[in-house]
């Protein structure tokens, strides 16, 4: 007997699971195994790697376990891809909740229209190029499937208040500001430069884009200039442990002034620490407004979150409220047609893809 969505809920296909304690597919599916979106059932799992060829490898046995507990407990189906997913029942509406390599979102969208999914929602940032993430959408938009994006930071409380706040002030300036905890080491980086390939503005500063995107206006045909802060940033070549080299920002922080008028500022730092945050400064560029994430009513929940998964990534954590936001309105929209009102849309995706290829080249001249 497998899981069947209830009155008001979709049935959610997880595709790309990962490993437990570390996949982000993992942490989807945790969450919506402990009933944290209403209008979601999680019936399916498709993990093609760990019931696959990775199944004795690192991670294999961990996620072996996991999903016998989990089909035994919540009558969750798991498949090794999705043409296996048995055929979809009357009146049910279908989302994929796609989690996987970004290079595989291509194949993986085709593959879930084809499984009867009205609503496919791909995590940032979507595929490796524009070109690719264009013809998605128009893959979509020829089967009548709707692409929404995992851009949580379009949804964070810190994000809203600080544009909240910038509002009352004249002459304000925003900047978005991304942490992570990698250690400032060239093993430690080498590892995130090679695993996260793609780059750190298509991958971890790809959410503060999608922010520019979203509410400033920033688009490429927009941007009047690109200023990069030359004392705080850094970009290496380094080795990861195939022994190939990548060259990255390990840090970057720039400004981008649009043609209509207007200014905003982004920093990321891939050792910076496990708090990101939004501040807003001043015509006289004094810092004026800070908001964190975690903040205090955050921390809280992060705690009793270690507590239940230790182990687990720590950003998984710190933006646990965000995840079931995202994941919510998304199905919401597939159940019961409800606008899912500040999640992006592809098209937000194609334009912040866009804008992460303009803006690497630019900023690489500009730090040589």
């Amino acid at each position: 007997m497998v899981a069947a969505p209830g009155d008001k809920q979709c049935e959610v296909i997880l595709v790309g699971c990962g490993c437990p304690l570390r996949g982000m597919g993992w942490y989807h599916a945790v969450q919506l195994l402990k009933d944290k979106c209403p209008s979601a059932k999680l019936c399916h799992v498709v993990e093609g790697w760990f019931l696959g060829p990775g199944a004795e490898g690192p991670g294999g046995p961990e996620f072996g376990e996991w999903a016998k507990e989990t089909e035994a407990a919540h009558d969750v189906a798991f498949h090794k891809s999705l043409s296996d997913l048995p055929p979809q029942a009357d009146g049910v509406k279908r989302l994929a909740l796609v989690s996987g390599r970004t290079a595989d979102n291509p194949r993986l969208l085709g593959e879930a229209i084809k499984a009867g999914c009205s609503v496919i929602y791909l995590e940032k940032p979507g595929a490796p190029t524009v070109a690719e993430l264009e013809a998605m959408k128009k893959e979509a938009e020829e089967h009548d499937a709707t692409v929404l994006m995992g851009y949580n930071k379009n949804v964070c409380k810190f994000v809203r208040k600080a544009r909240e706040f910038a509002a009352t002030v004249e002459d304000s300036h925003t900047t978005f500001v991304s942490n992570n905890t990698y250690e400032p080491t060239a093993e430690s980086l080498g590892e995130c430069f090679e695993r996260n390939a793609e780059g750190m503005l298509k991958n971890m500063a790809i959410h503060e884009l999608a922010l520019l995107v979203s509410f400033y206006d920033v688009t490429v045909e927009n941007i009047e200039s690109v200023t990069a802060d030359k004392e705080f940033s850094s970009m290496q070549t380094l080795k990861g442990p195939s022994g190939k080299e990548w060259t990255d920002f390990d840090k970057i922080k720039f400004t981008i002034k649009t043609k209509t008028g207007k200014a905003v500022s982004v920093q990321a730092d891939r050792c910076g620490g496990d708090t990101s945050y939004a501040y807003v400064s001043n015509a006289a560029g004094e810092e004026i407004f800070r908001h964190s994430m975690p903040d205090e009513e955050d921390k809280a929940n992060v705690a009793v979150l270690e507590k239940e998964y230790p182990g687990a990534m720590p950003y998984f954590f710190s933006q646990d409220p965000d995840y079931i936001t995202v994941k919510e309105k998304v199905a919401d929209f597939c159940a019961n047609s409800t606008e899912p009102k500040g999640i992006a849309t592809i098209t937000i995706a194609v334009e912040t893809l866009r804008l992460a290829e303009y803006l690497v080249p630019v900023l690489q001249e500009q730090l040589k």
